[in-house]
């Protein structure tokens, strides 16, 4: 349970607009069509997300450096976007910094018959509590980097035996990851994006509540309120314009 928290917790950091999660059952993961969708390293702006798989795993980190600096980690995690970009996101277990979070990003990746899963790196996206945020969420920055990771295990089945990833960034910092499950199988969720409400069916919706509110305050009869309303949204609805005598 605990794990599932700290990956809902790197969710909402990757997830800005609302979702459903709903359970994956093997629908095609990878795609070969080169489509960026990360801004570049020093924007600010927020991008829309496309995430549309994640796959949350239970075990240990063997190993994680960051420019030869030892960590442990919280959780990991994997997303993939409806665009084919991916990510392997790490949460660290860093006392000074409860955000601080990295990602071994790409977007080409191959999958082979021994369920060994790989995933070309060409940046990483770094998180910490010292990032701008916007709409409240913060906003990773993007070093541009070299690297693989290698997954061992089948997101259908949800058995996972390890993942191991290096990339280094144009600056020359070397980023290193060594996670080991402990057997217990993968939390494979799809996601969409909730339909969003129309300007038009939203201003109605609150145009009725409004009347109702407006009916209780005038202590209309139960009888009569179909009446009053039917009224009060007539008033509140835009009159067509008529043409000058």
């Amino acid at each position: 349970m605990r794990l599932c928290r700290q990956v809902s917790a790197l969710a909402i950091i990757f997830l800005a607009t609302p979702v459903v999660a709903e359970p994956w059952h093997g629908a095609p993961l990878l795609q070969h069509v080169p489509r960026p969708v990360i801004p570049v390293s020093n924007e600010t702006k927020r991008q829309e997300p496309d995430i549309d798989m994640y796959a949350s795993m239970s075990g240990k980190c063997i190993t994680l450096k960051i420019a030869g600096r030892d960590f442990a980690c919280r959780s990991v995690a994997y997303f993939h976007g409806q665009q084919g970009r991916a990510n392997f996101s790490i949460a660290l277990d860093d006392p000074g910094d409860s955000s601080h979070v990295i990602s071994f990003s790409g977007e080409n990746a191959r999958r082979d018959e021994d369920n060994l899963y790989e995933l070309s790196i060409d940046r990483m996206l770094l998180n910490s509590k010292d990032r701008p945020k916007v709409d409240g969420l913060p906003v990773p920055f993007v070093e541009l980097s070299s690297g693989i990771c290698r997954q061992l295990g089948n997101f259908a089945t949800r058995q996972l035996s390890s993942i191991s990833c290096t990339a280094i960034d144009r600056n020359g910092k070397k980023y290193e990851l060594l996670f080991e499950s402990d057997g217990s199988p993968m939390i494979v969720r799809r996601i969409r994006e909730a339909p969003l409400l129309s300007e038009r069916r939203r201003a109605k919706e609150n145009a009725q509540l409004e009347c109702r509110h407006q009916a209780a305050a005038a202590n209309v009869l139960p009888r009569d309120r179909t009446a009053y309303m039917l009224r009060c949204l007539e008033q509140d609805s835009p009159k067509p314009a008529t043409a000058a005598q």
